[in-house]
């Protein structure tokens, strides 16, 4: 039987299925069924686990073998399957399916794999444990679920976040729900009790994104130029692509562009703000920035913008200086553009 993840917890007050298939691609979310399913069977006398890897030379009979062992330390065990990215093949897909025929009654068995594909969900291994077992599979969280996603954990730990801290946390985190998962976990420490904002969420994250993209662009627009210099150098040091600090470098200028030309045609500017997806803080810094900078230099930036990517595909030239002499302009600093 297939279920998801969120069913996990009401299948387990139904008796232990002989075999379990986790499957997916989301980490944290494989970890923490994993997690939930060895607690549940953990408390009802499983407390032992033997763990096998089905890596290259795996010798798929000692399935076989480690399911009609008798234990020394418990009458129940768990035996965790982890397939990773790896597929069984013909010989081992029948080695599954005699383990699944007739499941030793005193095991049970949990499969962790990799997202499978369809020709996996096609195999008999896979079927007979549909006909027999639980398969939680596991499906990343789309971007628009996110926001969604982030309110309902923070809900889990007595967490209040207002829509704008929920905003901000998505842009941070780009879809990585280990990061909002620590970052959501950090908050909670910082200002249990409280209603979080954008601007906590951006004074929590401060010291980690001290030397990141965002860093970098945050100094720039509120004309640090020693700490746009340094989070360069740092970036370049670290083996940051160049064209991640492109990405960044260029956004925040098309949302500068966007600005200057939202405000003159009348539009709010807390409307220009939603749709540039700018929070807290981070409106007045863009404000200022908006204002500070002529649009003649911002569409000129742009256009160098476009010499860096011309050099990380291979042009000549070092896009990293390209990058530095733009972030220090967009700084505030007068550069000579000229070439010799």
């Amino acid at each position: 039987m297939k279920i998801k993840p969120e069913q996990l917890a009401n299948n387990l007050s139904q008796p232990a299925a002989p075999v379990y298939l986790i499957t997916g691609d989301e980490t944290l979310l494989i970890e923490e069924s994993c997690d939930l399913l060895r607690q549940h069977l953990s408390s009802i006398g499983f407390t032992e686990r033997e763990t096998l890897y089905a890596e290259a030379g795996f010798k798929w009979e000692y399935l076989l073998q480690c399911a009609n062992e008798l234990s020394l330390f418990a009458e129940q065990k768990i035996i965790e399957l982890r397939l990773g990215g790896s597929k069984p093949n013909k010989q081992a897909s029948e080695i599954l399916r005699q383990y699944l025929e007739r499941p030793a009654e005193d095991n049970v068995l949990l499969i962790i794999a990799d997202k499978l594909d369809a020709g996996a969900k096609k195999s008999a291994w896979f079927k007979a444990i549909d006909q027999q077992g639980i398969i939680v599979e596991v499906w990343p969280v789309e971007l628009q679920q996110l926001p969604g996603w982030i309110s309902n954990r923070a809900r889990q730990i007595n967490l209040t976040l207002e829509n704008d801290a929920v905003q901000l946390l998505c842009e941070r985190i780009e879809g990585n729900l280990l990061a909002a998962k620590q970052e959501l976990d950090k908050l909670n420490l910082l200002y249990a009790g409280q209603t979080v904002t954008a601007d906590m969420v951006m004074d929590s994250v401060s010291d980690s994104s001290r030397y990141d993209i965002y860093g970098l662009t945050e100094a720039a627009i509120q004309q640090q130029v020693s700490r746009c210099s340094k989070i360069i150098e740092v970036l370049r040091q670290e083996g940051t692509e160049a064209s991640v600090a492109l990405w960044a470098i260029s956004r925040e200028i098309r949302s500068l562009i966007a600005i200057q030309q939202g405000l003159q045609s009348g539009t709010p500017f807390d409307t220009i703000c939603q749709r540039e997806r700018i929070w807290g803080k981070r409106k007045n810094w863009v404000r200022t920035a908006a204002q500070r900078v002529p649009a003649d230099s911002l569409k000129q930036m742009l256009s160098r913008c476009s010499e860096a990517d011309s050099q990380i595909k291979g042009a000549l030239g070092d896009p990293w200086l390209t990058l530095t002499s733009i972030t220090l302009q967009l700084a505030g600093v007068e550069l000579s553009l000229r070439h010799s």
